[in-house]
């Protein structure tokens, strides 16, 4: 089966496009922002358009116009394509690169994922052995996070950050999710559920009852 990945949620914009187990081609770039101009030409110049039978998207936590655009580019090319859309949490897809050595990583050791998050928050969650989370993806402040660390490796870019005040023995990784590393995804965490991970709450909190006004 062919399928693309499609990697949004973060400062890079990656996609990748693999049949089977080979990967035919892949584009990674630190964009920062810009990513709505550059995906879908990014998809465009893979082999065959990108065109694929199963879509594989980020949900985030991360980057909410990030998160967005891979969501709405992925809906739609599997609409045109009559192609299985599934999506995976991103902060998994980290630990699954910290866990593989083709990334630096260390196979089967458990970790904390610590990236960017919003308002000078980072996201942050723990994952086992297996790659699967341990905890709940959490927006923490950098003091709040530091406060509660459960293991001595951590990845992404707020790892050096998360452990730089806990001494001897602590090893950081830094590193942005890349949409090469999806076929490293433990299966279980695939989800047809593509509702985004925001990872906190929204920074508005609706009216309990609405405001009676006055018809013009």
């Amino acid at each position: 089966m062919r399928v693309l990945a499609i990697e949004t949620a973060s400062e890079a914009c990656s996609v990748a496009l693999f049949e089977g187990d080979a990967l035919l081609a892949r584009d990674h770039r630190v964009l920062g922002r810009g990513h709505a101009e550059a995906l879908v030409p990014m998809i465009g110049a893979l082999p065959d358009k990108g065109r694929a039978a199963r879509i594989l998207v980020s949900l985030g936590p991360g980057s909410f116009t990030g998160v967005r655009i891979g969501l709405a580019t992925a809906r739609a090319l599997g609409f045109a394509w009559g192609a299985d859309v599934l999506g995976y949490p991103t902060l998994a897809l980290i630990a699954a690169q910290a866990q593989a050595p083709a990334f630096n990583g260390h196979p089967g050791k458990a970790l904390t994922v610590c990236v960017n998050g919003g308002h000078g928050e980072w996201f942050v969650q723990d994952f086992g052995p297996d790659g699967l989370p341990e905890t709940k993806a959490l927006s923490l402040t950098p003091a709040a996070a530091r406060g509660d660390i459960h293991y001595s490796y951590a990845a992404g870019n707020r790892a050096a950050a998360l452990l730089e005040f806990d001494g001897a023995g602590m090893v950081a990784l830094d590193i942005l999710p890349d949409a090469c590393a999806v076929p490293l995804l433990n299966p279980a965490l695939l989800t047809a559920d593509l509702a985004p991970i925001y990872g906190r709450g929204a920074d508005a909190t609706p009216m309990s009852k609405p405001i009676d006004r006055p018809l013009p």
